[in-house]
């Protein structure tokens, strides 16, 4: 597919706010919260969110989309999917996957009806390059007949043992949050095989991840382990009660086991163990892909996350609703980032093909006090007798927006794109942060005594 199939990109390398993020693609106006039907297809990557192009707010949830061949080039196009009048997606289409059925390029979403709370899995069909949408509503899973479960939203769908399946995340009468499965032998019509998982897991003792309400968002791939193996991975978005777009618990994450049941032979997950999946308050909603295998048969999977408007949080600057009214959009994705088990904990980093987005290299090894341009990256290492110390990120005149330690043979890399700052950590998970620049202030990091940094400033491509 040529540049010329595609739509003329929207999105603004010249957009006259300065918090706009220039190489984390997305609309110039409007809200976007959740990676959706984010998938490798027909030769490139696709990534769909939770969209309103009419306004900087949450309403009336439509699909964006951008693609990428190389995940460093990308391409917006229209609206893919929209809520239907009358329809079972009425009030909105909610978080979902895009699968390849058959060779047809098929969406299976939340879809809400207006005037109800409950979900449906909702089925659309696309074109081969996946522009072109056809929504007639159809409905493959409904509300599950049982009284136990109150809440269901976010299909995921995985594969086991040759065979497909899904998930949801729910919410339970007695307060747990739980995942349910169902059999997807065909896509059009779900099997609900009942309550998988529940927040009362042994693993997730005393962590965040048990104590949501509902599971959103819900995660199922295989990553490496760290050993030549695989580990299987359960993501979730930690909804509580009267959240309202401030996720206090982020997300949360269940490393483990799959295996068989001997009786049924549906896929049965053992999680080992719990933790948190991003340290950053502005981190939530993230969608992962499982690619094909590499040649040596190492699960690979990309993530995806949602980073919002913030009010301000720990000292930082935020925005507040008239601002964002103001400024006509909200909302950013994260860079793509690639996901592994290190010492039986999870790492995250981000995916190499980033590094094109380096035009001029501004340090090799600085130290103390050092200056960032408002695209940047800075990776950051340490001497092999240093004594450990504290790096801090700051705007302006002493605006904190990023304060941790490292420890000698650490590496922190950090990145700035107008609003947006990610710090990944080495075989760690990242922080993600936004904050503002106002007019004429500059970003400074400082390194202590034993550290240095190499500074690149970035450029869209």
């Amino acid at each position: 597919m040529s540049n010329t199939d595609l739509a003329a990109p929207a999105t603004a390398a010249g957009h006259a706010d300065p918090a706009f993020t220039r190489l984390h693609p997305r609309p110039a106006q409007g809200w976007i919260n959740d990676p959706n039907g984010v998938s490798y297809l027909n030769g490139r990557y696709h990534v769909f969110f939770q969209y309103n192009p009419d306004s900087a707010r949450h309403h009336r949830i439509c699909w964006g989309h951008v693609s990428s061949a190389d995940l460093l080039h990308w391409d917006e196009h229209p609206v893919a999917l929209r809520p239907q009048d009358g329809g079972p997606d009425d009030f909105g289409c909610w978080t979902g996957v895009v699968t390849d059925d058959d060779g047809v390029p098929t969406a299976a979403y939340s879809g809400v009806r207006s005037g109800e709370g409950a979900s449906q899995v909702v089925i659309a069909r696309g074109s081969a390059d996946l522009v072109d949408w056809a929504q007639d509503g159809h409905v493959a899973a409904s509300m599950p007949e049982d009284p136990q479960v109150t809440a269901v939203r976010d299909p995921f769908l995985f594969r086991f043992g040759g065979r497909r399946y899904a998930v949801q995340g729910a919410g339970l009468a007695d307060g747990r949050a739980a995942l349910l499965l169902y059999r997807v032998d065909d896509l059009n019509a779900w099997e609900y095989q009942g309550i998988w998982l529940t927040t009362d897991n042994a693993a997730g003792a005393d962590q965040d991840v048990n104590r949501a309400e509902i599971w959103e968002c819900p995660q199922l791939v295989r990553i490496p382990d760290g050993e030549g193996g695989t580990a299987w991975l359960a993501m979730f978005s930690l909804w509580q009660k009267d959240d309202d777009h401030e996720h206090a618990l982020g997300v949360g994450h269940l490393l483990g086991t799959m295996a068989a049941d001997p009786a049924t032979g549906l896929p049965v997950f053992v999680p080992r163990t719990a933790g948190k999946s991003d340290l950053g308050r502005d981190f939530y909603a993230p969608q992962i892909t499982q690619l094909d295998d590499a040649p040596d048969g190492t699960p690979r999977a990309l993530l995806w996350g949602w980073a919002n408007e913030g009010p301000g949080r720990d000292g930082r600057r935020g925005r507040s609703q008239a601002e964002i009214d103001a400024a006509g959009w909200a909302g950013v994705l994260t860079h793509p980032r690639m996901l592994s088990v290190v010492d039986g904990s999870l790492a995250v980093a981000p995916v190499p093909e980033i590094d094109g987005y380096r035009h001029a290299r501004l340090a090799e090894a600085a130290v103390g006090s050092v200056a960032l341009p408002a695209l940047a990256e800075a990776r950051i290492t340490t001497s092999s007798g240093f004594a450990g110390g504290d790096v801090r990120l700051v705007l302006g005149a002493g605006q904190t927006v990023f304060a941790g330690a490292v420890a000698a043979g650490e590496e922190l890399r950090v990145f700035i794109d107008g609003s947006l700052v990610e710090v990944y950590r080495s075989s760690a998970v990242a922080t993600t942060l936004r904050a503002y620049p106002a007019p004429g202030e500059e970003w400074r990091l400082e390194l202590p005594g034993g550290a240095t940094a190499e500074v690149w400033e970035l450029e869209a491509r």
